[in-house]
């Protein structure tokens, strides 16, 4: 008997060898649809081998259903991988690590894709892409396929906000039917366990500079007697945080910028007509003075947060570190924070110190502008975030006292194809 198993499992190493291609479907009691869906990634298969010589399997990254959809897909000939996590991206993710297959071919198992349309995505791989999508407005929608808020509304504009943020170069970014080296799928450490595991693919691909390549695809009405899974409003919502979560420049960075900038530019021509050196009324007077001084502490703030957040990024491996950060290397480090932090303090309370001896020496009356108070609490409310960024930054990059590495330099931007051609 145990002859017989080892003999069993070897078979199924030499197997798992010799696969090149693994389609992946995510299931969830999909017995009505099931069937053509693997009747169709089998004929995909022979094209596949066919045209491009390589050998492949059907991998049903089952995600708990109830209709039987387990047995009907093993006896057709897949492999059924059982994912305990629920959700569309847990699926995917848990049937991706499972497959075999040196290339990875996913798509839905309704029946609204056709995996043909993924010979073209192989092919790209084999070309030198390390990720292929599929573009359903270059292959045709079918009517009634999609609904009009999805094709006119969420998939433009969510597609544009994540070129814009991460200029992936695509049109359509929510395709299901899209193509991935093992080695790239692996490498990205997808976590999506939704519908947001969709963008979070393109988004952590275009960071990490992956060969991105698109092809066309078809959609078709889906073959379920049942509401689709997808929930537009509610999964759009949940693709749209995930692409501003992934996005500091633009959740932290953009609004830094214009926050510390327009209120530098307010408290500067301030202070220009408090000295004397600008002659007139002055434009901004004390209220906008101190909503200037709020404004620049937010924006610092921010600014705190966009960095620690390029730097998580860069720490758990889905992002590149920017060049001018890369330039700044040998200032960001504990101790250059708490020194620049203890001097603003400083020089925070050396402006109250002045404010306080002003107001004693003239009989404790209102002082005639407040413009000094504004910037000693603007001082000091930086220095203390300097301070405790600092902290937070050693914490994020992993508890050391310097942030980016100096000792080497930046690694340059390289597919993983050309980095396995070079091997």
């Amino acid at each position: 008997m145990f002859v017989e198993t080892a003999r069993n499992l070897s078979d199924l190493r030499g197997s798992a060898r010799a696969i090149d291609v693994s389609i992946v479907m995510p299931c969830l009691n999909e017995a009505i649809s099931l069937p053509h869906c693997i009747t169709n990634a089998r004929r995909a298969l022979d094209l596949i081998e066919a045209q491009h010589g390589l050998f492949g399997e059907i991998v049903i990254a089952d995600n708990g259903s109830t209709d039987g959809s387990q047995r009907l897909a093993t006896d057709m000939g897949a492999r059924v991988v059982a994912v305990d996590q629920r959700g569309y991206g847990a699926a995917l993710i848990g049937g991706c690590e499972g497959a075999w297959g040196r290339y990875l071919l996913m798509g839905d198992a309704d029946g609204s894709y056709d995996f043909t349309d993924g010979v073209a995505m192989i092919g790209a791989l084999l070309g030198g892409a390390d990720l292929c999508m599929g573009s359903r407005f270059q292959g045709g929608i079918a009517p009634g396929a999609m609904p009009w808020k999805n094709r006119y509304i969420g998939n433009p504009v969510l597609t544009g906000i994540l070129n814009l943020f991460f200029r992936s170069g695509i049109d359509d970014a929510h395709c299901g039917l899209r193509a991935i080296t093992k080695d790239g799928f692996m490498t990205l450490g997808l976590s999506g366990s939704g519908m947001e595991f969709a963008s979070e693919m393109v988004i952590k691909a275009s960071l990490r500079d992956f060969t991105i390549a698109q092809v066309p695809a078809t959609l078709s009405v889906d073959l379920r007697n049942r509401a689709p899974h997808l929930r537009p409003w509610r999964d759009g919502w949940r693709h749209l945080r995930y692409l501003l979560m992934l996005s500091p420049t633009w959740v932290f960075g953009v609004p830094a910028a214009l926050a510390m900038g327009l209120s530098a530019l307010v408290l500067i021509v301030a202070m220009g007509f408090w000295l004397g050196i600008f002659q007139g009324e002055t434009p901004f007077g004390v209220s906008w003075s101190i909503a200037s001084g709020f404004i620049f502490a937010t924006g610092h703030l921010a600014l705190l947060m966009a960095v620690a957040s390029h730097l998580h990024g860069v720490t758990k491996g889905y992002r590149r570190l920017r060049p001018a950060v890369s330039r700044l290397g040998s200032l960001l480090h504990l101790e250059g924070m708490l020194a620049l932090g203890l001097a603003q303090i400083a020089a925070s309370l050396a402006i109250f110190a002045a404010t306080a001896w002003y107001w004693s020496n003239h009989g404790f009356v209102a002082l005639p502008n407040p413009l000094p108070l504004v910037l000693a609490g603007m001082l000091g409310a930086t220095g203390a975030q300097t301070i405790f960024g600092g902290f937070l930054l050693a914490i994020m990059v992993g508890h050391d006292a310097r942030f980016v590495a100096t000792d080497h330099a930046p690694v340059a931007p390289v597919s993983l194809h050309n980095a396995r051609m070079a091997a």
